[in-house]
């Protein structure tokens, strides 16, 4: 190997074998100095680096904000009726029409944000006499209709009754980052408690995937 230039020359003579004992402290200590400048250098542009992506949080979390081609959300709690529903951007639903119940969305996995099992991120709004359902989730909405079903009823032995099964959804119209999914697809896996109260209690796992 090629002996090591420094711009003082220190290494280099004391590698070239000057039998100065002096020149090889000397050498050493120089080599210790450069290579703590250098340790010191790849730290602090690292350091820089990330400067740089706390001046930019928009930027840095750009990739998060992106949804996946699938996901999986859960529809969780008690229904309760729209009065006064937001505009959600989206041509098919009128939420305010009367029709609608809405109840919470959690988060299991693909979706961007909050990935917080325990913490809504959302609202599922439905028709129960209808076949339209739209969803509000960090990125955008979606609008969807039922396609297809395969459940069946049972009573819970409370007055009241349990429908399980998978429902079949197809993606009407969507806004920001989910446009890319219209005309996809979401395969519901449902356990839907009708209470003897007359409350209706949802566990609901959505699927949701582009075309």
């Amino acid at each position: 190997m090629e002996p090591t230039q420094s711009g003082s020359g220190v290494v280099g003579r004391a590698r070239a074998g000057t039998g100065d004992r002096a020149d090889e402290e000397a050498a050493k200590r120089l080599q210790i100095t450069d290579h703590v400048i250098s340790r010191r250098a790849a730290i602090g542009g690292g350091l820089a680096g990330l400067a740089g992506l706390a001046l930019f949080p928009v930027l840095s979390m750009a990739k998060e904000a992106t949804p996946s081609d699938a996901f999986v959300i859960l529809l969780k709690g008690l229904y309760q009726p729209v009065v006064h529903g937001p505009h959600l951007g989206l041509s098919m639903v009128d939420l305010n029409d009367g029709s609608y119940s809405t109840v919470p969305i959690y988060p299991i996995s693909g979706v961007p944000g909050n990935t917080d099992t325990q913490k809504a991120i959302g609202d599922f709004y439905v028709q129960f006499e209808g076949d339209l359902c739209a969803y509000h989730i960090p990125g955008g909405s979606f609008a969807m209709r039922f396609t297809g079903s395969d459940v069946n009823t049972v009573p819970d032995g409370a007055g009241g009754s349990v429908l399980t099964g998978t429902w079949e959804l197809t993606i009407l119209e969507a806004t920001g980052t989910y446009r890319p999914f219209v005309n996809g697809h979401n395969h519901m896996v449902d356990n839907l408690h009708f209470l003897a109260s007359g409350g209706v209690d949802e566990y609901c796992i959505c699927n949701v995937s582009r075309a």
